[in-house]
């Protein structure tokens, strides 16, 4: 279901200080954006920005860029970073936001943005086939990505749908990604470090199982 426009978000967004208006501008010069030079995390399409605000909030030894295509969201994801780092007596200083085509990732980040770790969460699986070059891990995206992360850079996917998933595995590996930790049901594995996600408490409330892999750049 589309979000009703909110009339506040854009408002809220330009007067935000750890909103970026324009991402094309700082190409090859993220990691000079933040307070302090420290790992850089990456979240494409982060949504409302509950698992960004806390895997910022309580990580005080990285910095991480969550980017969304819908300003809507992104006003919410503000709304949603306010209040966790409020609430946990934070500064806000090793998050920031903006609002960018996935799709056009290369556009925004080059070899010089050196991400440590990924973060796909719950992205549209396009099921037919047609439309399958859309989705956020196919190769066309995989090998994108590859252009800024690291050399045993970190992918961390989840998703619920299992179509997408199986073939992602596959995308993962035709890309040259080893997978090092795959699970087909999250919350009864061995897996400790997990954020829950709006959609991933939805979807399991609904009794559907979260997969979740970790591909590792070579």
């Amino acid at each position: 279901m589309r979000m009703r426009k909110k009339k506040w978000a854009q408002p809220e967004l330009n007067a935000c200080q750890y909103f970026i208006k324009n991402p094309r501008d700082y190409i090859g010069n993220w990691i000079n954006q933040f307070a302090n030079i420290k790992p850089l995390y990456l979240e494409v399409g982060c949504g409302k920005g509950q698992f960004a605000a806390n895997l910022a909030c309580f990580n005080n030894d990285i910095n991480l860029l969550a980017v969304d295509m819908i300003s809507n969201m992104l006003g919410v994801a503000r709304r949603n970073i306010e209040r966790i780092y409020t609430e946990n007596n934070r500064q806000i200083d090793n998050i920031l936001i903006t609002s960018h085509d996935v799709s056009q990732i290369d556009m925004m980040m080059d070899e010089n943005d050196t991400v440590d770790r990924m973060f796909i969460n719950f992205c549209n699986p396009w099921p037919r086939l047609k439309h399958n070059k859309r989705r956020l891990t196919h190769p066309r995206q995989l090998n994108k990505y590859k252009i800024f992360l690291k050399k045993h850079g970190q992918i961390h996917f989840k998703t619920d749908d299992d179509n997408l998933f199986n073939d992602s595995i596959d995308y993962f590996e035709q890309c040259g990604f080893d997978i090092i930790y795959l699970t087909r049901d999250l919350h009864n594995s061995d897996y400790k470090n997990n954020i829950i996600t709006e959609h991933e408490l939805m979807f399991s409330s609904e009794g559907i199982p979260i997969k979740f892999l970790i591909a590792q750049n070579k």
